[in-house]
C-alpha cells in the first residue's frame, strides 16, 4: 500500500494511491502523522486503520502534482519536533567515491597504512553490518542534517545556500518513524528521498562531513507501508531544459547494504533523545551513485528525478540558487544582550 499527503484549506489529507493516475482519499481528519497516531493509540496496523477510512472521492494524481497540492508523505504539525538525518558508507559500492574524496586524509596504523578513515568504517560495515537477531552490529558513520524545516516537498525547488560550494543529489532510501507516548519508536513505513549535500565541501576536509549535510532535502511524494524488498533498482536524474544531462541506475534495499536497516536503527534510536514521545523522524540510509562522481555540476532550473518503481512516482525537485543578496534570515552580525 502506498499513500500521499495532499495539502487542502482545511489542512493536510492522506490519499491512497489507486493506480499511477488516481488517488482516493481518506475520510480522516487530519495527516499521516494523526494517521499513525492514532493506529498506535488504538493498537492496530496502520494499514487496518486505513481500510476504515476509505471514502468515495477520487483525486487525479496528475491535477495534484499540478495544482501544487503534494506534501511529504508525513510531516510534523510542529517542525521543531521533526528530526532528519542519516548514514552513510552503508551500501556495497559506497565507499568507492568517498575514498576518492577523502585520498588525501590517509588514517595510518601499523597494519593498515593507507587506508582512508572512510574505507576503514565502511569495512566495519562489511564485517559488523548485519548481525544476528538479538545481537547488536557495528556502529555506521551517522549525522545530522536539521529538523522539518529543511524539508521541501515534492516538485518544490530545493535551494542552494549562497555559501554552498556546490549542490548534489544523493538518491536514497527513507525511513519514517513516530514515536508513541511511552517514546517507543514506530516504522511508519518507507520512501525516496534526495539527501542532497555539498561534496566539495565534505572532499575538502572530510571533518567538514557535518557541514555539507546542513542543507535542505526531500522526500516522496509517496509513503510505501509494509514490508520492503531486499533488493530494490532506480534511477536517478538530472534534468536541463526538458532534455537528461545525466542518468545512472542505483541499487538499494539490504541485498545491496552492508549494514541491516535494522542495525542503523539500533544505532539511531538507543540514543534517548531520539525517544521522545510523539516526535517523528526522517532517517536517510544512505547512497553509493552520485552524479558529483561524474564531474556534474547542476545550475538553475536544473531538475533531480529520483524514481524507484516500487514506491510509484518519481521524486521530482528542480534546484534553486541563492544570492548573497537574497539572505534576508541570515543576521549580519551577531546580536549582544
Amino acid at each position: 500500500m502506498r499513500l500521499v499527503q495532499l495539502r487542502t484549506a482545511n489542512g493536510p489529507r492522506v490519499a491512497v494511491v489507486e493506480s499511477r493516475d488516481q488517488l482516493r482519499l481518506l475520510d480522516f481528519p487530519g495527516g499521516t502523522y494523526e494517521l499513525a497516531s492514532r493506529a498506535i493509540e488504538l493498537g492496530i496496523g496502520l494499514s487496518a486503520l486505513i481500510e476504515q477510512h476509505y471514502s468515495h472521492t477520487l483525486v487525479d494524481y496528475k491535477q495534484a502534482i499540478d495544482r501544487r497540492e503534494l506534501l511529504p508523505p508525513v510531516t510534523h504539525p510542529d517542525r521543531a519536533r521533526c528530526t532528519v538525518t542519516g548514514t552513510g558508507l552503508t551500501h556495497l559500492g559506497s565507499a568507492d567515491t568517498r575514498d576518492a574524496m577523502h585520498a588525501a586524509a590517509q588514517a595510518q596504523s601499523e597494519n593498515d597504512a593507507n587506508v582512508t578513515d572512510s574505507m576503514r568504517m565502511f569495512r566495519m560495515g562489511l564485517e559488523g553490518g548485519k548481525p544476528a537477531a538479538g545481537q547488536v552490529g557495528a556502529q555506521p558513520e551517522w549525522f545530522y542534517k536539521g529538523d522539518g524545516s529543511i524539508v521541501v516537498a515534492p516538485e518544490t525547488a530545493i535551494s542552494v545556500p549562497a555559501f554552498a560550494e556546490d549542490a548534489g543529489e544523493e538518491p536514497e532510501l527513507v525511513g519514517l518513524y513516530l514515536n508513541d507516548a511511552n517514546g517507543q519508536p514506530h516504522r511508519i513505513g518507507y520512501a525516496v528521498g534526495n539527501e542532497f549535500s555539498d561534496h566539495i565541501t565534505e572532499r575538502a576536509n572530510y571533518l567538514w562531513l557535518a557541514h555539507s549535510k546542513l542543507r535542505a532535502c526531500s522526500y516522496g511524494p509517496e509513503l510505501l507501508i509494509g514490508e520492503l524488498p531486499q533488493h530494490l533498482e532506480g534511477t536517478s536524474r538530472i534534468t536541463r531544459e526538458g532534455q537528461t544531462l545525466w542518468e545512472k541506475p542505483f541499487l538499494t534495499g539490504e541485498a545491496n547494504m552492508a549494514h541491516s536497516l535494522a542495525n542503523l536503527e539500533h544505532h539511531h534510536f538507543k540514543y534517548a533523545q531520539f525517544r521522545a514521545p510523539g516526535d517523528l523522524h526522517v532517517h536517510f540510509f544512505g547512497t553509493a551513485t552520485l552524479s558529483f562522481a561524474d564531474q556534474i555540476k547542476v545550475q538553475e532550473g536544473d531538475r533531480f528525478e529520483i524514481e524507484l518503481p516500487t514506491f510509484g512516482r518519481a521524486l521530482r525537485n528542480p534546484v534553486a540558487f541563492e544570492s548573497h543578496d537574497n539572505q534576508a534570515e541570515q543576521p549580519s552580525a551577531m546580536a549582544v544582550l
